[in-house]
């Protein structure tokens, strides 16, 4: 009896430190959450500078693929995540009515639309970093998808995702001071997914840019103040999405130098760091939180993988993503519409 007590109290423990696993029946619910909201309208925050009454205009006409799930950026990885479902498990698209609908909405002129949107002067700084990033997952997903769907969206898409590589060549030399913050702005993430496209295609210019830049910002950095984070709204850690750039930027033994001095108290095993707790997911800002539980799951799950020496921290990022995963499915709408992305980003990190 005593025995048994002692289990049902470490139970919790042991249910928070499994490894979570992407398969089909998990992937059947996770796609229904972009599939639901990339052609919904409203409700919608458009972000928009105006010059006059000219330039109003329904989301929809604004941003003829982009204008689902609430805001732009949140449409993007709303597609990386269907995208990324599909190639995965080819079987939830087995009548091709998800391939049509994305080969519609993908066409020429709809992403000639969208580049117009982009070249106005006034919306130079639009989606800056953020949305950026997320296009060139997003892109990077559609580049190495064999199918004629992917070949076709990735032919499509290039044109949008050339004018932002631009756009972050012409941005990131101007940037005297990394944006420290665990929302948008972030500079490491945006920094961060940027890199990885950079790779995927072997842009040497753009990936030494960023590489340049990322030293800039971050090499000096020592003594991250962990114990400050997290704030109010965040869904980024500030200090772990430094690691997760400087991880890729580094060679091994630079790497290994910079964040021993960067968060010393990570290299005790001993370290913890709780949960983003959230208070009430229909408010859009507070439920941030669980956008933060699944992007630290997925920084951790990545370093252990390139580094296994820090593998006692696999079930700290388990933790953080069983507390949030239980609440996705049956969400409200202000979550609902974004954390399936997060979700399926920490579960391919975690593989």
């Amino acid at each position: 009896m005593k025995n048994l007590f002692c289990l049902l109290l470490v139970f919790p423990i042991l249910l928070f430190s499994q490894k979570p696993q992407l398969n089909l029946e998990e992937a059947k619910s996770l796609i229904q959450l972009p599939l639901n909201c990339i052609e919904t309208e409203f409700p919608n925050k458009l972000s928009q500078t105006l010059v006059d009454a000219t330039e109003l205009g329904t989301p929809k006409e604004l941003h003829p693929i982009f204008y689902g799930c609430f805001d732009w950026h949140s449409s993007v990885h709303g597609y990386w995540t269907i995208v990324s479902l599909l190639k995965k498990f080819p079987e939830l698209d087995a009548d091709n009515r998800i391939k049509n609908r994305l080969l519609q909405n993908f066409s020429k002129e709809n992403i000639e639309q969208e580049i117009d949107y982009f070249q106005k002067p006034h919306e130079y700084s639009y989606e800056r970093t953020y949305g950026w990033a997320w296009l060139f997952k997003l892109q990077e997903a559609l580049d190495s998808w064999d199918t004629p769907t992917g070949k076709e969206m990735s032919k499509n898409l290039q044109a949008l995702t050339n004018v932002l590589i631009e756009r972050n060549k012409e941005y990131l030399p101007k940037l005297n001071y990394p944006i420290r913050v665990g929302t948008h702005t972030n500079t490491a993430f945006g920094m961060s997914l940027a890199f990885d496209y950079a790779q995927s295609i072997n842009h040497v210019e753009f990936q030494q840019l960023i590489i340049s830049r990322a030293k800039d910002f971050y090499l000096t950095d020592q003594n991250c103040p962990l114990s400050w984070e997290p704030s109010g709204y965040d869904f980024l850690s500030p200090c772990f999405q430094e690691i997760d750039l400087m991880r890729k930027v580094l060679k091994k033994e630079e790497f290994e130098t910079w964040v021993q001095a960067f968060l010393p108290e990570m290299q005790q095993n001993s370290f913890n760091i709780k949960v983003g707790e959230v208070s009430d997911r229909a408010d859009g800002h507070l439920v941030h939180l669980d956008g933060l539980n699944f992007s630290r799951a997925w920084i951790i799950y990545g370093l252990a993988k390139e580094y296994p020496s820090y593998d006692y921290l696999i079930p700290l990022a388990d933790q953080h993503f069983h507390y949030s995963y239980p609440n996705l499915i049956g969400d409200s709408y202000e979550g609902g519409h974004w954390l399936a992305s997060f979700a399926l980003y920490a579960l391919l990190a975690a593989e």
